[in-house]
Formats: C-alpha cells, structure tokens, sequence
C-alpha cells in the first residue's frame, strides 16, 4: 500500500537532483513526515493552505531502504507513517502537484489507484 508525501516543490527537486529527498524538518525532526491515502487532505488542508509550491509524492514503502514506522508522536490515537532515513527518489512511483482551491486541496486524479 502506497503512502504519501507533501512536499515543496524546490526541496523534491534538489531531492531528485541528488537521488535522496529530505525536507527542510529532517534534522530537527530526524524521520520524514507521511500520510496514509485518508490523511492527506486533511494534512495538507490543516497544514499548507494557500500555498502554490506543493507536489505530493506516491510512495512505494517497499523501495525505502529506512524503517517506516506508524506512530502518532502528539498523543492521539491516529497513526501516520514516518520515515527514519533520506527518501530514495527511486522509491517515489508517482507525483503530481496539490493545487489550492477556494474550498481547498483535492486529491490529485493521477495518483487515484
């Protein structure tokens, strides 16, 4: 099952560009951020609204070569996948941009299954 990522748009380039991805959080928070398929708009809606420079990446937890660990890190009860460990780009099997609406972000059609 695929999990996903919200990213800035420059931060997955530079990840692409060098074959690893970590977002700007990576050294504070030591694991990269992920969603379940459920949890992504609510994740982008509640966290990146109004923004123009996000794409959100498919990944494939089978082509990690880091532990994904699902955990909820603030004390609630819901889970979300973390990643502890650079993101190989290879790992990423599709992407598509998020785009701001007046009633907010949409799954991206393309990355539908």
């Amino acid at each position: 099952m695929a999990i996903y990522h919200i990213a800035i748009q420059s931060e997955w380039q530079a990840g692409l560009d060098k074959g690893s991805y970590q977002p700007a959080g990576f050294e504070r928070d030591s694991f990269i951020h992920f969603s379940k398929k459920e949890q992504v708009l609510r994740v982008a809606n509640g966290l990146y609204a109004n923004r123009s420079d996000l794409v959100l990446l498919k990944v494939d937890p089978q082509r990690v070569n880091c532990p994904v660990i699902e955990e909820n890190l603030e004390g609630g009860s819901e889970l979300f996948p973390h990643l502890y460990g650079p993101l190989p780009s290879a790992a990423v099997i599709a992407t598509a941009p998020l785009t701001w609406q007046a009633k907010g972000y949409s799954f991206p059609n393309s990355l539908e299954d």
